[in-house]
């Protein structure tokens, strides 16, 4: 049985870096992505499809899958 994840929202996200103390830019440089793109994510940009799409669910901020 698999486990509901709940979505964050971008607040929560920003203050569970800070309690880890683990820059965005890191996170992004980690996962293979640009951090001017983390950061438009948590912004509020739209994430349909793509990269902020994957950035969006690998932080929380959304439901969804990652096709690969």
């Amino acid at each position: 049985m698999s486990r509901k994840r709940t979505v964050k929202t971008p607040e929560q996200v920003r203050a569970e870096f800070n309690r880890i103390g683990k820059p965005f830019t890191e996170w992004a440089r980690d996962h293979g992505y640009k951090h001017n793109l983390v950061y438009e994510v948590l912004r509020g940009r739209v994430c349909r499809r793509g990269k902020s799409h994957e950035i969006a669910v690998l932080l929380g901020l959304k439901e969804g899958e990652i096709a690969r």
